[in-house]
C-alpha cells in the first residue's frame, strides 16, 4: 500500500515539477525540505518523492539525484533518509 501511495506521489510531483513547489526557496539538501516551515507535509513528500525518482537520476551515476535548481547531486540514500524522517514527524 505504501509503495502504491509513494508511486502516485512521484507521478504527481514529476508531472507538476518540484521546481514549482520550491520556487524562491533555498533547498540544497533533502533535509532542507523536511525542515522547511513554509511547505506542507504533502508538498515536502512530493518534492522528496520526485527527488528520489529515476527521472532525476544523474547520467552514468544512478545512485545520485539532482533536482533542477539544486547546486549539486545528492545520494539517493540521503533522499530516502529524508523521506523516512518526514514519516517519523
Amino acid at each position: 500500500m505504501r509503495d502504491i501511495r509513494l508511486q502516485k506521489l512521484v507521478d504527481s510531483a514529476v508531472a507538476m515539477g518540484p521546481k514549482v513547489l520550491m520556487r524562491g526557496m533555498q533547498l540544497r539538501r533533502p533535509m532542507d525540505v523536511v525542515k522547511a516551515p513554509s511547505l506542507s507535509i504533502d508538498d515536502k513528500r512530493a518534492i522528496l518523492a520526485a527527488w528520489a525518482s529515476d527521472f532525476y537520476a544523474v547520467d552514468s551515476k544512478p545512485t545520485l539525484r539532482q533536482l533542477p535548481g539544486t547546486p549539486e547531486p545528492v545520494p539517493i540514500d540521503e533522499v530516502q533518509s529524508a523521506l523516512i524522517e518526514l514519516d517519523r514527524r
